[in-house]
């Protein structure tokens, strides 16, 4: 069995964060092992709090799980602040980690921001060069790579930017597009992909980057190449949101209990 570690924040609600990405490594049939950075007291409202994980307790879970339960992908959501940015690029390039998934969450899906703004640029030049795969969405991208992101030509010029970066590829997220459908776009050497699906119209998005990410962590974990994990990726948090069981008065959690694609007989266990 294959073996994926999220390094991300515990979600008290259970649909983002920690909870959410363990879920989708279960449902794509890959053990999932967590290096906690961050504790929130949140709902499908919003955030009431968080507290960081100390950076040295950051590294020792890192390299407790490096030691005896290696990954074969990792992927990175909630860091929360410049310290926790910098143990957690020491720890995977120390630990050479392999296909390192960066979501570069910056604020959750009710609007309350989940890092420092003094580590936004430290995602850039300790983060985005040892990634595999950026995975930002419009707001994110523009912070990262500079310049409005706001049609899919916009997400095509940042994915390139974050590529130049020194990140192997970029899917920038169209979640925030005007319009009816949904744009993302896959930038790799080699790649200019638009993935486009109808527009969901749902209140139930909470986690749906921590579940991407998570889900394309799975399946480079089980040996997939980039693009069909990505796809697969976006085909499972697609079914997960039109199948959300709408809890919570807010935004509520996607339903993680949806099959994940099938398993391509090359997958390994």
């Amino acid at each position: 069995m294959k073996i994926a570690l999220t390094i991300a924040g515990s979600d008290s609600g259970g649909g983002a964060g920690i909870q959410a990405d363990l879920k989708t490594f279960h449902q794509f049939g890959v053990f999932g092992t967590s290096v906690i950075t961050a504790v929130t007291a949140q709902n499908t409202v919003g955030v009431r709090g968080w507290e960081p994980v100390p950076a040295e307790l950051v590294t020792r879970q890192l390299d407790a799980l490096a030691d005896d339960l290696p990954p074969s992908a990792v992927k990175s959501g909630m860091l929360g602040s410049a310290r926790l940015v910098g143990a957690v690029a020491d720890g995977i390039a120390r630990r050479r980690l392999p296909n390192y998934v960066l979501d570069p969450v910056m604020v959750a899906t009710s609007g309350d921001r989940l890092l420092d703004r003094d580590a936004e640029q430290l995602i850039v030049r300790r983060l985005v060069p040892l990634a595999g795969l950026v995975t930002p969405n419009l707001d994110e991208a523009a912070v990262l790579a500079g310049g409005e992101v706001r049609t899919p030509d916009d997400m095509e010029r940042a994915g390139r930017a974050l590529v130049q970066l020194g990140a192997r590829a970029a899917l920038v997220k169209g979640g925030h597009l005007a319009g009816a459908e949904v744009v993302d776009v896959l930038i790799a050497p080699g790649i200019a992909r638009r993935f486009t699906r109808p527009r969901l119209e749902t209140t139930s998005t909470h986690g749906t980057g921590c579940t991407l990410s998570a889900a394309v962590a799975a399946g480079l974990a089980l040996g997939r190449p980039l693009e069909r994990a990505v796809e697969d990726a976006l085909d499972f948090v697609h079914r997960a949101i039109a199948a959300a069981p709408g809890l919570g008065t807010g935004h509520g959690p996607l339903n993680h209990f949806v099959p994940a694609p099938p398993r391509p007989p090359t997958d390994g266990w």
